[in-house]
């Protein structure tokens, strides 16, 4: 582990499981606020960094996103599994460009022409390692050269939504759109679109 600061010390690390990603125990030191040091246990899960891209028309004011099951969330209320998304994927050993680049042609079948980095964020600090990266990009009808829809030999079976950009943000109200990477990129292009001035069909 590569992690250093004055302010922690590491005393040890058990590896709880590596079957799919993998799972640690790990034993620190943290100096409180107080200059006190207190002992603690975390588990950690590391399942490496990944991307995310929001597919935008601005000139239609429409969105690509993807809809698939999610084992997870059907096990903690979602009634049928299938979340709404924005495409998304590990790095997998590539720059986050790469690798967006890559997974919204394998999901959306879109051939993105020029992806916006727009912020990085730590997704669920508490649990879990992964620093997700965010894009945008405009799309244009034709950029779609394939079906997209995912790898089926890992286990991917996503359909492709075009929807309007003011449906897609009703649908964070709604409950129809709780991927919370999907929620911040909405969010965001909403916001970016209002500041410039551009988009005078979200103040309605």
């Amino acid at each position: 582990m590569r992690a250093s600061a004055e302010h922690v010390r590491l005393l040890d690390t058990q590896l709880l499981s590596n079957n799919w990603y993998v799972l640690r125990k790990i034993t620190f030191e943290l100096r409180r606020r107080d200059g006190q040091w207190q002992r603690q246990s975390r588990e950690a899960y590391d399942r490496g960094n990944g991307a995310a891209l929001l597919l935008f028309d601005p000139s239609r004011l429409t969105v690509v996103l993807t809809r698939q099951f999610r084992l997870p969330a059907f096990i903690n209320g979602c009634t049928d599994g299938y979340l709404i998304e924005a495409c998304a994927g590990l790095l997998d050993g590539d720059d986050p460009e790469t690798c967006i680049r890559r997974e919204a042609e394998e999901e959306t079948g879109y051939r993105i022409r020029a992806p916006r980095k727009v912020f990085e964020a730590y997704m669920s600090p508490g649990s879990v390692t992964e620093k997700l990266h965010f894009f945008v990009a405009e799309y244009q009808v034709e950029d779609r050269l394939e079906a997209g829809g995912g790898l089926a030999e890992e286990g991917e079976d996503i359909e492709v939504i075009e929807m309007p950009l003011a449906e897609a943000l009703a649908g964070i109200q709604t409950g129809l759109i709780q991927d919370g990477k999907t929620v911040m990129l909405l969010q965001h292009v909403a916001l970016k679109q209002l500041v410039d001035g551009t988009n005078p069909a979200l103040t309605r």
